[in-house]
């Protein structure tokens, strides 16, 4: 018989055998579409001015740690959630380390943030428009569908998470050590 350690029985999703291999996949499907290949079709990757300027340079390394954090945040899905970031196979234990600490959705933080470093390397408002869009979208799913989700499953253990953790700015100012949630179980805000 399983271990009866999670706070209740996994409610939807799939288990994943490998989740690294399944990360990888979500990785390509869900960032790689919003950050890479829709800007791609939006510009081509060309909008400024031959040659590198501040504007371009603040657009990459503003894209840059977007990327990072998504990666970071994909790694931490494997090793502390083992799971997935898709919701068809979440983890299995609510992600709560790492970026976690100081916001619940830093993967949609570091996406936006790769979106808005091709704004201002592209100088492209249709990226803007994009921006705009992919912000809008998060923001119903988390909203609509994750929050609930996720209170569902794991109730008072993530209103502790939500009290303590801001959703996308993190404070200045991070709380002692003993405000930080230390749940073992479930999948995470994105």
């Amino acid at each position: 018989m399983r271990s009866t350690t999670r706070a209740c029985p996994r409610p939807y999703g799939v288990r994943v055998r490998h989740p690294a291999l399944g990360t990888f996949v979500f990785f390509f499907a869900a960032p790689g579409t919003t950050a890479g290949l829709v800007p791609w079709l939006v510009t081509g990757w060309k909008g400024s001015r031959p040659g590198w300027d501040a504007v371009d340079l603040l657009g990459v390394l503003v894209g840059l740690v977007g990327l990072a954090m998504v990666v970071v945040c994909f790694v931490r899905f494997v090793r502390e959630g083992r799971g997935t970031p898709a919701p068809t196979a979440p983890t299995e234990e609510l992600v709560v380390g790492g970026l976690y600490r100081y916001l619940r959705n830093p993967m949609y933080v570091g996406v936006g943030l790769a979106i808005a470093g091709q704004c201002l390397a592209f100088r492209s408002l249709s990226l803007v428009v994009w921006l705009a869009l992919f912000a809008v979208a998060v923001t119903v799913f988390v909203v609509g569908y994750e929050q609930p989700t996720l209170r569902a499953r794991y109730g008072a253990s993530y209103d502790a998470y939500c009290r303590s953790v801001p959703a996308v700015v993190p404070r200045l100012r991070q709380r002692g050590r003993s405000s930080r949630p230390r749940s073992r179980t479930g999948p995470s805000d994105s």
